[in-house]
């Protein structure tokens, strides 16, 4: 073994630091069954090593007999050993505190009555919960196809056409054919990434962005790249820079009430932005989720594109309830016929008649605006109410959005929020620290607060000793 072997990398030796490198690779499948591995040469040189310690790697992987050599032609993963797909270690590990499937988990599986500033949904209270009975109830006279038939493949036609009216208000001219439902916002995100990603494409996202967006595009195999994410929108210099030296093929973004920022996208970078896209043929996933929190509309990229390369994304989970799940997708209606192919293939059928109908009879009987309008004004004041309670304890919101329930806060003197959360874990309050937010891991001193969560008098005594923690 020569010196340079023998010297330690990140994870040990230099040779075990090749051997992680494949196995991540090959682990992610961004190296598939069959397929040769890098060149010794080629890596050595992208890895900063030698070719003999590149040589000894691929010897002991080809012992383990995860690879295969060829002679003369290099070297191959085997087809027999490829191991199953384990999201957690597509990419580098990370503390558990700052990765999205640790968060989402501590957020999705706590006790009821543990406080959850970190979570990213209102309190049952804050729910039409008297609309949503009633539309529970009216399924009892419905016709018995809806309590026992599959959906159909691109949902109930009622809800669709409501939805058109809705998409109307925004602007955004569609035809019925143009709007299929799903069985979730995320579900409608991983439908249109099935249909135009492929494993390594590239992939474009805000810096910070929402965590589940970072976890579902580990699932597709996809290269992530982040764009600065500035209070109007990204920072479009960054974002044409990554276009043209990138090329990715898809950008997923919140144009209004960012998730985790609040910030709302500007007109003019709206424009600017669209103008980059189609002048490097760059698809955009405008994901509207949290647009009815909003006072008055803002501009929105479907809108401004006409559907040809944005599509719009949304659910009702934020909004109505997150136990009747559905979302929807507007796009070109060529688009939406291969999506609905793609439906049937990975759900047979849309989603469930009972959710539809549900949330069908709430957006008809005119609860829903009421609701919303009483929303807004009850976030407007408890936003007010945190921020002044962060700010006492020492966390800056980034800014004050003009709607929704996040609050972006920056802790005081270059605090790790990784260390913070930690402590108020201990505590059973779960909080969401801004690294589990960002793909280039550049907000460690930034926390997300949800202001609807935050009223548990607990939580504030927890806040108070865990930003007094020190590293472990």
């Amino acid at each position: 073994m020569d010196g340079e072997t023998r010297m330690k990398g990140r994870g040990g030796t230099r040779t075990t630091d090749v051997m992680v490198a494949m196995r991540t690779r090959i682990a992610s499948r961004a190296i598939g069954v069959g397929d040769r591995l890098p060149s010794i040469r080629s890596l050595a040189v992208a890895m900063a090593v030698s070719p003999s310690t590149v040589v000894e790697a691929y010897d002991r992987l080809a012992a383990e007999g995860l690879i295969r050599a060829r002679r003369g032609s290099g070297f191959y993963v085997s087809p027999a050993i490829t191991p199953p797909l384990a999201l957690a270690d597509v990419e580098p590990r990370r503390d558990r505190e700052v990765d999205p499937f640790w968060v989402s988990r501590q957020s999705l599986d706590a006790d009821p009555a543990v406080p959850k500033p970190g979570c990213g949904w209102l309190p049952p209270d804050w729910m039409p919960d008297a609309a949503l009975r009633r539309a529970v109830r009216a399924l009892g006279r419905a016709d018995e196809s809806v309590l026992t038939n599959y959906g159909s493949t691109s949902g109930s036609l009622a809800l669709r056409r409501l939805l058109l009216t809705r998409l109307a208000e925004d602007a955004i001219e569609a035809s019925v054919d143009q709007v299929m439902l799903t069985g979730s916002g995320t579900q409608a995100t991983d439908l249109v990434c099935r249909f135009l990603l492929r494993p390594g494409d590239t992939v474009l996202v805000d810096d910070p962005c929402y965590f589940n967006f970072r976890a579902l595009l580990r699932a597709h195999q996809v290269k992530l790249v982040g764009v600065p994410y500035t209070p109007s929108g990204p920072d479009l210099a960054h974002f044409e820079q990554i276009l043209a030296s990138e090329r990715p093929r898809l950008y997923i973004t919140n144009s209004a009430l960012h998730n985790p920022t609040g910030a709302t996208l500007s007109l003019q970078t709206a424009h600017r932005l669209l103008t980059a896209a189609a002048a490097h043929d760059l698809t955009i996933i405008e994901d509207d989720i949290f647009g009815d929190f909003e006072p008055e509309r803002s501009p929105r990229l479907a809108a401004l594109d006409g559907l040809a390369r944005v599509i719009r994304i949304g659910s009702f989970s934020k909004t109505l309830s997150a136990s009747v799940r559905c979302g929807y997708i507007a796009a070109r209606a060529d688009w939406v016929e291969h999506l609905v192919d793609l439906q049937v293939a990975t759900s047979f059928g849309g989603p469930s008649p009972v959710a539809t109908e549900i949330i069908a009879a709430v957006l008809a009987g005119g609860s829903y605006r009421k609701h919303m309008d009483e929303l807004r004004q009850r976030l407007a004041r408890t936003r007010r109410d945190a921020a002044r309670r962060l700010q006492a304890v020492g966390l800056e919101p980034w800014l004050m959005p003009r709607g929704g329930f996040f609050l972006w806060c920056r802790l005081a003197g270059g605090q790790d929020a990784t260390v913070v959360a930690r402590a108020a874990l201990r505590e059973n309050v779960v909080l969401a620290p801004g690294n589990v937010f960002s793909v280039s891991q550049s907000v460690s001193h930034f926390l997300r607060f949800n202001v609807a969560q935050m009223s548990d008098p607990r939580m504030w005594d927890v806040m108070r000793r865990a930003l007094k923690a020190r590293p472990d």
